[in-house]
């Protein structure tokens, strides 16, 4: 099976503005294209309430920055949503905790720094 990666919101920031703080193997899977790359619409909808409340601002055309830089983006779905319920509280961050269903769901390598993600059974990348 094909490795895809799934970038956790902190990652899609540091992709954007500062790459150089993702581990070189982050930065390769991201940037070299050989494997599929994909975002969550958890990330947009963190980010934009991170932007609303002041702490943090992403180019305002995010979902043309993504697509030129060939991250797709992944829908929440019903079955997303519900996978929630079955994960355990090691994480209490309500976008991470969807990031994680959707990584177990759709069988993705979850590109994370977040050591409370790697308590998940999930793949994980180090960022």
């Amino acid at each position: 099976m094909k490795t895809a990666y799934f970038l956790n919101t902190h990652v899609v920031l540091w992709w954007l503005s500062e790459p150089e703080r993702l581990s070189r193997a982050a930065r390769e899977a991201i940037a070299h294209g050989h494997h599929p790359v994909y975002v969550s619409a958890a990330v947009a909808w963190e980010l934009t309430i991170e932007k609303a409340l002041g702490r943090l601002d992403f180019p305002t055309n995010l979902e043309h920055v993504l697509a030129q830089e060939r991250i797709k983006t992944l829908p929440i779905t019903v079955a997303h949503a519900l996978a929630v319920a079955d994960l355990p509280r090691h994480h209490q961050d309500p976008f991470d905790r969807v990031q994680i269903a959707q990584a177990r769901i759709e069988r993705l390598t979850l590109v994370t720094r977040d050591a409370e993600i790697e308590q998940y059974d999930v793949e994980v990348l180090r960022a």
